[in-house]
């Protein structure tokens, strides 16, 4: 997107923790939104953060195809995403609604507790990691609960479902109230020990030997479990060879002809397969379960309302864009917008011809 890439600033490097970043030079102010600015700085802070979730970028050179390919394909929507934030938070600001103290403290806690920080020493440090202050860290949190509650109350709230559009969404998804047929498995594999020849005879037929014993020790009734302990050559006999659940449909044909005609509690044949022979025990066996539309009306609600939910809220920003003035002050940053903006409106278009 843009042709020449300068150095983000020291702290936007500390932030990304990942690769240099460079874009061209710019004003301070990108664009206007009724009267709210996106700043340059800003802008960089986001481009950072968004290429930060892509690892295949971690070792590239500033000055890479890479690089700056990535960047042309982030910079549309990012700048999109950046408006329509601001709209929202500024829709919020409109209605009234606030971040209180209380709610920013349950917030932060929550935070914390999920990055594990204990001590106010650890908080400091992370904020300093970020490059945030604790200022900046309120605003964003500030800034993300404006625009959470805008989309609930705005949007979501006035989200309606009929009975129609649950019943034919269930009938067009039916795999997804679908619980498919399962299978729990215990298994003793016994190997066949390979030199640079390939596999010596009798040491294939003392496995197999091997094999037959201890299958005949489990149909005498020595448990299962602790035949794969004693003997089992596979990972799973620090579980007792448990493996599963397994969904019936990716089992390789073969071994599903086998499990077919077994029923839990039942031991299979002594099997040859490669490295090694393997004696199966079928635990349990699930049937395929569809859960009726009346079970299932709840989940399916939800799901209709979600898939509802992103074509009013882009209905809901359009309308807000249409109100708004916005004095763009970067032309390449303006044609990134537009051709985000493009974008949607042919997304939007197709799902309410769908």
């Amino acid at each position: 997107m843009f042709k020449r890439l300068t150095v983000l600033a020291a702290a936007a490097l500390a932030l990304a923790a990942v690769v240099p970043i460079h874009a061209e030079i710019l004003e301070q102010v990108l664009v206007k939104v009724n009267g709210d600015i996106v700043t340059k700085s800003e802008f960089e802070q986001r481009q950072v953060t968004e290429l930060r979730s892509k690892p295949n970028l971690a070792n590239v050179s500033p000055t890479s195809p890479e690089l700056q390919k990535a960047i042309a394909e982030i910079t549309p929507d990012l700048i999109l995403d950046m408006v329509d934030q601001l709209l929202l938070v500024q829709r919020g600001r409109e209605l009234g609604y606030t971040l209180t103290d209380d709610q920013y403290k349950n917030v932060l806690d929550s935070i914390k507790k999920q990055n594990k920080i204990d001590t106010d020493e650890q908080f400091q440090q992370a904020l300093k990691e970020s490059g945030m202050s604790a200022t900046d860290l309120r605003k964003e949190i500030e800034k993300n609960a404006l625009v959470q509650r805008v989309q609930q109350t705005d949007v979501m709230e006035k989200i309606s479902v009929t009975e129609e559009e649950t019943r034919t969404y269930y009938d067009a998804h039916r795999e997804e109230f679908t619980t498919p047929a399962e299978i729990t498995l215990r298994e003793i594999f016994i190997q066949v020990p390979q030199d640079e020849r390939g596999v010596n005879v009798a040491a294939d037929d003392a496995a197999k030997e091997k094999a037959d014993s201890i299958r005949n020790r489990a149909l005498a009734g020595e448990p299962f479990a602790r035949l794969a302990v004693e003997a089992s050559a596979s990972p799973s006999k620090s579980n007792g060879g448990l493996v599963g659940p397994i969904k019936e449909q990716e089992l390789a044909p073969a071994l599903q002809e086998i499990i077919d005609k077994m029923k839990p509690g039942d031991i299979s044949e002594v099997m040859r397969v490669p490295r090694g022979y393997q004696i199966l025990r079928l635990e349990s066996r699930s049937a395929t379960k569809i859960r009726t539309y009346d079970e299932a009306r709840d989940d399916i609600s939800r799901k209709v309302a979600q898939n509802k939910s992103q074509g009013e809220l882009m209905k809901y920003l359009e309308r807000l864009r249409g109100e708004a003035t916005i004095v763009w002050r970067n032309d390449e940053l303006k044609k990134a917008y537009d051709l985000a903006l493009q974008k949607r409106e042919k997304e939007l278009a197709g799902q309410q011809g769908a």
